[in-house]
């Protein structure tokens, strides 16, 4: 077996090829992250994503365009609230982390906020674990972290991420940082939103664990995040400490179910390139190359739902009706099986799934047969 450097670079560049060589790569960030982890069995996202193949572009290839995506105002607000956020070295943003995580420490002032400039992504992961390792080993004062490049092992491939911030309190403990620009009424924000930068957090604190773990003695890392919005209908910002313990273990969990990425590019025909200047007709076959898991839930996550969700209807696969009757289908696979299998014209009458679906098909019948009559409509 080739070292574990030499088989890295090996797969570096195979995913190149896979990529197309002209074609930059599309860094991996957590939202696609905790994407990829809400559905695991997803072998052509995974290696999408592991290839860096940017699925926006290549959805408008295959002629299934993606609204998937943060719109330019709103990603132009977010920067011009964040910024403000962390204006005056961030004073604002560490009384909003002891105000809300820890009042009991001194309150903030005079913190450190380290240089973390450094050529590349793998010398900014470097120098973020200098700047943690040298904030916990001199303790007692806040230390604020922006913009820090950390790194996540996917699949057998690196992922560099890079959160809005992470405190360092004086206990030596760390905090994960997300700035939204979506606000918060009376205290409270969207569910949904709140949902999705919990997931998003969740990956940055797997990754700081990593981080931790290399250290001796390892510094805690909170599992309680700093969400910070505009408050009500104004410009100012107000915060919420967010339990992500939830998040975390379930992202760890589907994170180690992935494939290994060289698995599924091992297995993939000789010449398979996802290069969106190919032909329409090759590009999709190397896309189909791959398989793929569609539900519904896709459609908020992936660029490449459109096109997923004609092939499955175009199958006639279950999961296109969502995962939970999925599930609850067992061994039937497609439409026809499970219209077959109610009707009684096929299926072993002993499956559960089965004679559900007959007794569901029998109670409609009966049902629809004691319906009353139509109204006559009146003259």
């Amino acid at each position: 077996m080739p070292p574990p450097r030499t088989r890295e670079k090996a797969l570096r560049h195979r995913l190149a090829e896979l990529r197309g060589p002209e074609v930059e790569a599309k860094a991996l960030d957590a939202r696609a992250l905790a994407a990829l982890a809400a559905n695991p069995g997803c072998r052509r996202r995974a290696i999408l994503d592991g290839a860096g193949v940017d699925k926006a572009v290549l959805a408008d290839a295959l002629g299934s365009p993606s609204v998937f995506g943060q719109s330019q105002f709103a990603f132009v607000r977010g920067n011009a609230f964040e910024a403000k956020v962390k204006a005056d070295g961030g004073t604002e943003l560490l009384r909003l982390a002891h105000e809300k995580l820890d009042r009991g420490a001194e309150p903030p002032a005079g913190a450190r906020v380290p240089d973390l400039t450094a050529q590349g992504p793998r010398g900014r992961t470097a120098r973020t674990e200098l700047a943690l390792r040298e904030a916990a080993e001199a303790p007692g004062a806040w230390t604020l972290l922006d913009h820090p490049m950390l790194a996540l092992d996917v699949a057998g491939s690196p992922a560099f991420l890079e959160p809005d911030a992470v405190v360092v309190h004086p206990d030596g403990s760390w905090t994960v940082v997300e700035i939204k620009s979506f606000p918060m009424l009376d205290g409270a924000a969207d569910p949904a939103k709140v949902g999705a930068a919990a997931r998003q957090s969740a990956v940055y604190v797997l990754a700081l664990e990593q981080v931790a773990a290399r250290l001796d003695p390892a510094p805690r890392v909170r599992h309680r995040i700093l969400l910070v919005c505009p408050k009500d209908f104004s410009n100012l910002p107000t915060a919420s400490a967010v339990d992500v313990r939830r998040q975390r273990a379930v992202t760890a969990r589907q994170l180690e179910r992935l494939t290994r990425i060289e698995e599924i590019a091992d297995a993939l025909p000789e010449g398979t390139c996802f290069s969106p200047e190919l032909p329409a007709e090759r590009l999709t076959e190397a896309v189909e190359s791959v398989p793929a898991t569609y539900a519904p839930e896709c459609l908020s996550a992936c660029e490449l739902a459109f096109h997923c969700r004609d092939r499955a209807r175009a199958q006639d696969v279950v999961t296109r009706l969502g995962r939970p009757v999925r599930a609850e289908l067992g061994g039937l696979t497609t439409i026809g099986e499970v219209l077959a299998a109610a009707r009684g014209e096929a299926g072993d009458p002993d499956d559960p799934a089965v004679a559900a679906l007959r007794r569901a098909a029998a109670l409609r019948a009966e049902a629809l047969g004691t319906a009353a009559p139509e109204v006559a409509p009146c003259r």
